[in-house]
């Protein structure tokens, strides 16, 4: 284990974390931090993998500030961030409607948006010198618990591997969801995907239409249309360009959801768009568009297991819509508050660890959940009528109780409160038994 990064004393417990994408790498870079003793698993031999294919990332004040505490990271982070402080939004037919400036919420944070792949990366590097244990190239075909001892544990190559807690971390379609809920779950499609690209910015820098999104520094800008959202912005002053849009997914979630696109099946989706949005489109060269299909799970009941070993986090606790702008934040709150937690029961009770780490981030983020398809239906069915009067009603919503939070504090200052409550909740349902 590397010595050079501050960290709580040995805490004794034996952690698991199995997915190596940002909320498994929060979970374990946190845990390491307060002194949990961790082991990550991801299938993948080379960790580049994960997010070879990268686009735009957003990383809001309230998942950044863990970043902060990771020595040397947030920086590097900013290094090869998007540098605005705003977004322009215009209509689908190239009609601009109003500037939504950022600039206030940096009294709450940073914000980072910058490659999905690059970020991950520097991320990733930093777990590294910690000395956090990879285990890559293994695949964790299932998970289990047991009485005696009390663990919980994951099943690799057929064999078992124990720990005092699992903190499932794969995503989506995560196979720790099945110890959690105790039955097989398939995901569903949300009826929409989105089209994603990044490409160096020489591709459109000699082009009369797009030219000016790179020509002084980097840009971020929005076109709104039925049922369709387009966002494109230049980074790294202007050297390099991606975008995404959000359309209507006809096919079927049991196809592979994520897989190559090919720019004139894009933009059948945009006839009667704007020749920006047209001529970004058809720079895009081949290799560097992606058709990612945006997966749907119902709420869960819980997030931690019956025996309460297992905890779920990230996308395999609640999936987001890119429209919430909070997907990759939560992930790494998550990480945080399991490993508050953990710290603050220690090894003697996991399972009271795991309980407050559910109490604290059940509410909070399922209302920022459903921040997604409300930005989403605000933009897809906006009213033009009114928003012509009124250009603010196509702002992002971004407000205090979610972008100033601070998860790590809020865990410390709150842990035993929602301890007490948890106890006093099964007290009463005991005496109705």
């Amino acid at each position: 284990m590397a010595n050079n990064f501050p960290r709580s004393p040995p805490s004794g417990i034996k952690v698991i974390v199995v997915g190596a994408g940002f909320a498994g790498l929060a979970a374990a870079i946190e845990c390491d931090r307060k002194g949990h003793s961790v082991t990550l698993f991801d299938k993948v031999d080379n960790i580049d993998e994960i997010t070879r294919i990268g686009d735009i990332i957003s990383f809001d004040p309230n998942g950044s500030k863990a970043f902060e505490r990771w020595p040397g990271v947030v920086d590097q982070m900013e290094a090869i961030a998007r540098q605005t402080t705003w977004l322009d939004l215009y209509h689908h037919e190239g009609k601009f409607v109003t500037r939504q400036s950022f600039a206030h919420e940096k009294k709450w944070g940073r914000r980072i948006n910058g490659h999905r792949g690059q970020l991950h990366s520097i991320i990733y590097k930093h777990a590294v010198a910690r000395g956090i244990d990879f285990q890559l190239g293994k695949r964790v075909e299932d998970y289990f618990e047991t009485d005696s001892p009390p663990q919980a544990g994951v099943v690799v190559n057929g064999q078992r591997i124990s720990a005092d807690v699992v903190i499932a971390a794969e995503g989506v379609r995560s196979r720790g969801r099945k110890i959690v809920l105790g039955f097989d779950e398939n995901p569903k499609s949300s009826g929409y995907a989105v089209y994603r690209a990044w490409f160096p910015a020489d591709r459109i820098r000699n082009n009369p239409v797009i030219k000016h999104l790179v020509e002084n520094g980097d840009t971020h800008q929005g076109f709104i249309g039925p049922d369709i959202h387009f966002l494109a912005s230049s980074i790294k002053n202007g050297t390099e360009v991606n975008w995404v849009f959000t359309h209507i997914d006809d096919g079927n979630i049991e196809e592979s959801w994520q897989f190559p696109g090919k720019p004139e099946e894009a933009l059948k989706y945009l006839d009667g768009w704007c020749p920006v949005v047209h001529e970004l489109v058809k720079s895009t060269p081949e290799g560097r568009l992606i058709d990612h299909k945006l997966v749907y799970r119902d709420p869960l009941p819980t997030f931690i297991s019956p025996k309460q070993r297992t905890a779920l986090i990230g996308d395999s606790a609640h999936p987001f819509l890119p429209t919430s702008i909070q997907g990759a934040s939560q992930s790494i709150e998550d990480g945080v508050v399991l490993a508050t937690c953990l710290e603050l029961s220690g090894r003697e009770d996991i399972p009271r660890a795991l309980r407050a780490y559910e109490k604290l981030r059940y509410e909070r983020v399922h209302k920022a959940q459903a921040m997604g398809p409300k930005t989403r239906e605000r933009w897809h069915k906006a009213d033009w009528n009114q928003v012509w009067k009124k250009p603010e009603m196509i702002h992002l919503v971004r407000e205090p109780w979610l972008l100033s939070f601070d998860a790590e504090k809020d865990a410390y200052e709150r842990f035993w409160q929602v301890v007490k409550e948890g106890d006093e909740e099964r007290a009463k349902l005991r005496s109705r038994l």
